[in-house]
């Protein structure tokens, strides 16, 4: 190769982000041929297939995904240091392009929205919200949130948040009419709001844990979401019990619109982590949103704590004064 492909290896990243020869034409603002034509020359120059097609689906084939994971990050490089070319000096310009679970969002990214967007307003900063698992290299992204338990390999992680516990909790109508579930075993028989995955797109079942034991329940109900927020809503208006993350609950349970139950099942989860490429150089943009996800996460995990010790004080200066009246 005397010239390096550019235009094809775009039109070829596009496709593998897409998955789809239309969608990677939309993104590109050409025409869906001029995107195919990119990519078979793409395939004739390599002499290798990379893309496996059929009339309704398009997927990498083992030299396509080879191929993303040896260009994308370096296309995604290239498009860092041309915006940098154009800034003024000290200033930095770009985008980080996020995966983030909607769960997610209201815990750990939004809090940092504006605080980074005032210090670099010349920053794009682009969300992508779904629970799904993710490749953020072959689909075009800087870093991703999730769980713990839903890191990919051979990724740098950074704790975003302290472990939580996922909960399941009720509004007085309903269990005033259905009464409380006082095993793991009695929400078979109640009306759950359950959560379909996007990666499997099978019902989640619930996970719950006391000393040792733990129980998966298959829980089932006449609502499904693939939205846990949504199923907060649904249990406030009585149509159900939901399960979810104490900090999302956590002003419901306190005015008293929710109430949690199977407290002693409750089940821990290490909590959210930023996850994004090991081997990749990190663009200027990136560094500096996780240099103020790590400031803002920080601050709000020390608030967090120092309003739980002064709770905790609270609670023990009452019990003395009240063993002091009798």
């Amino acid at each position: 190769m005397n010239q390096l492909p550019f235009a094809q290896l775009q039109a070829f990243l596009a496709v593998a982000r897409a998955q789809s020869f239309s969608g990677a034409a939309r993104e590109l603002s050409v025409s869906r041929s001029a995107v195919s034509q990119g990519v078979r020359r793409l395939e004739q120059t390599l002499g290798v297939v990379l893309f496996a097609r059929t009339t309704r689906s398009v997927s990498l084939t083992d030299a396509g995904r080879q191929l993303v994971a040896a260009v994308a990050p370096a296309f995604a490089q290239t498009r860092a240091a041309l915006a940098e070319v154009s800034a003024k000096p000290g200033e930095v310009v770009g985008r980080v392009r996020l995966t983030v679970p909607p769960s997610a969002y209201p815990m750990v990214i939004e809090p940092v929205l504006p605080v980074f967007r005032a210090r670099h307003p010349r920053i794009e900063v682009e969300l992508v919200f779904e629970d799904r698992q993710v490749d953020i290299v072959r689909e075009g992204f800087d870093a991703g949130v999730r769980l713990e338990e839903y890191l990919e390999r051979d990724m740098i992680a950074l704790r975003l948040s302290d472990a939580f516990r996922l909960i399941v909790v009720g509004s007085p109508s309903y269990l005033d009419e259905h009464g409380t579930p006082q095993r793991p075993e009695d929400l078979l028989r109640h009306e759950c709001l359950t959560f379909r995955s996007r990666t499997t797109d099978a019902l989640y079942a619930w996970e719950l844990e006391r000393g040792r034991r733990s129980w998966r329940v298959p829980v089932r109900g006449g609502l499904v979401s693939n939205d846990g927020l949504a199923s907060i809503k649904w249990a406030e208006q009585g149509l159900g019990l939901a399960y979810a993350m104490e900090p999302h609950v956590q002003t419901q349970l306190r005015e008293g619109t929710l109430r949690q139950v199977l407290e002693p099942y409750a089940a821990s989860v290490p909590g959210f982590y930023l996850y994004y490429p090991s081997k990749a150089q990190r663009s200027a943009a990136l560094e500096l949103f996780i240099e103020t996800l790590k400031e803002v996460s920080a601050q709000r995990r020390a608030s967090t704590k120092l309003a739980a010790k002064s709770k905790t004080k609270s609670k023990a200066k009452a019990k003395a004064r009240s063993k002091s009246k009798t």
